[in-house]
């Protein structure tokens, strides 16, 4: 992932209803879904993550969640190390909010808050 070190590789839009808001995406800016799951529960419930090709988008993101998730749209930074990257963000005054979280070697994630409480996410092969 040396390549997107650092730079912005993913976005999402979680909610309540998953569907609707597809839907409503979709009639907005003419996206396509592919529904699958994420790596981690933290982000989605299990089958109500709908991937957004990066062609359509612009950049590679999706819209899930579920009842359980509250509604929050986020991007995700591509790192080499989620957990020495969420470490730093706490040493910095951030606070973790969950991760690492995934299939390492494949992808894992995170996510963070900053000293003002916005929400970021980190995502990486380890």
């Amino acid at each position: 992932m040396a390549e997107s070190a650092n730079q912005l590789v993913h976005f999402e839009i979680i909610g309540a209803d998953p569907g609707k808001l597809r839907a409503y995406y979709g009639d907005l800016f003419g996206w396509t879904f592919e529904l699958g799951d994420t790596v981690s529960e933290h982000v989605s419930e299990t089958g109500e993550y709908g991937f957004v090709g990066a062609e359509i988008a612009g950049l590679n993101g999706g819209v899930g969640g579920g009842a359980s998730l509250r509604p929050k749209v986020l991007f995700y930074v591509g790192v080499e190390d989620v957990g020495a990257a969420l470490t730093q963000a706490e040493e910095l005054g951030g606070q973790r909010v969950f991760g690492p979280d995934g299939v390492p070697g494949k992808l894992v994630v995170g996510q963070f808050t900053d000293p003002e409480g916005n929400l970021i996410g980190v995502a990486g092969p380890r």
